[in-house]
């Protein structure tokens, strides 16, 4: 639905839809700009998704790049995934992974990993322009202090479905009868999808939590009526039968998100996911003496934040 620069909400949804959340853009280093899709007020986790970031579309000038110092994180998986441009991936297992468009770099924190994702030095000297979504997802109570692992899986490895001028490429789970090849901890769906101008998408009713994030163009929903932009999540209601629609006049991406409820409350503080807050204070305090496994050849780190939000439960 159109709404102003303020990210104001709408009066009322179509009967089709739970929540819509309007992101707004913020920066997110170097003046590295972000869309901050969840957690929200309105909506704090879709399935095991806890956390999406739209990173970009930013021009990446010759000599600059994102660099994101060596972080912690416990109890989720972090999912990058690009439109354009490409991230040199370093963690504390000692991966050291670039990741193209298309591509999955899926890392399980389990209890405990540290990572940083920079611009390669090659891309930094050229000048580039850098688009993706980087989600995290939250681990079950059985996995959350399992050991950490990173997985990598090239664009070829994910199916693509296409129909009359729809095509999705599915990044985790399964969806439209396919199943993506990346391992996942909890039943869930993760798909990238363009639509051409007009084509049309049913959204599968399975999944008791799902949702539609609009990165580029806007979308319809054919039954309820209402025109969506980007920047905008769409929450369904479970059980609902819906289509998506690209206009006439052009087309339309989005990502198609969800799964299963988690079998629990979150907490969530930082970079820090677990259902226990002592959990949170754990890890906080290990970040802060240097416990966490160091990421070979880097030589900064993110501190531990002094001040900011106390732990916070989600439910």
């Amino acid at each position: 639905m159109k709404t102003d620069n303020s990210g104001k909400q709408p009066d009322a949804l179509p009967p089709s839809l739970e929540t819509l959340v309007v992101t707004r853009v913020r920066d997110l280093v170097d003046g590295f700009k972000v869309r901050r899709v969840l957690p929200s007020a309105r909506r704090r986790m879709v399935g095991p998704f806890i956390f999406l970031d739209q990173m970009g579309p930013e021009i990446l000038a010759q000599g600059r790049g994102l660099d994101v110092a060596p972080h912690p994180h416990i109890g989720l998986a972090t999912v990058t995934y690009l439109f354009t441009g490409e991230l040199l991936h370093r963690d504390s297992l000692g991966t050291v992974q670039l990741i193209r468009p298309g591509e999955v770099n899926w890392m399980t924190a389990g209890r405990g990993i540290a990572h940083s994702e920079r611009t390669p030095r090659e891309t930094r000297l050229n000048g580039s322009s850098l688009f993706g979504i980087q989600s995290w997802v939250a681990l079950p109570r059985r996995d959350e202090e399992s050991g950490p692992a990173f997985a990598h899986h090239g664009a070829e490895e994910l199916p693509v479905v296409e129909d009359k001028g729809a095509r999705v490429r599915l990044i985790a789970g399964s969806l439209y009868g396919a199943r993506s090849p990346v391992e996942t901890l909890s039943e869930m769906f993760y798909a990238d999808v363009t639509l051409e101008r007009g084509a049309r998408l049913p959204v599968p009713s399975g999944h008791e939590e799902r949702a539609a994030y609009v990165v580029e163009g806007s979308i319809e929903l054919s039954r309820d009526g209402g025109t969506f932009d980007a920047g905008q999540l769409l929450v369904f209601k479970p059980g609902e039968e819906l289509t998506l629609a690209a206009p006439e006049s052009s087309g339309a991406r989005l990502m198609l998100l969800g799964g299963e409820p988690m079998d629990g409350p979150r907490h969530i503080w930082w970079n820090f996911v677990s259902s226990s807050g002592e959990r949170i204070e754990q890890a906080k305090a290990d970040w802060k003496a240097g416990r966490f496994a160091p990421v070979p050849e880097e030589t900064e780190f993110i501190p531990l934040p002094e001040s900011g939000p106390a732990v916070v439960r989600y439910p």
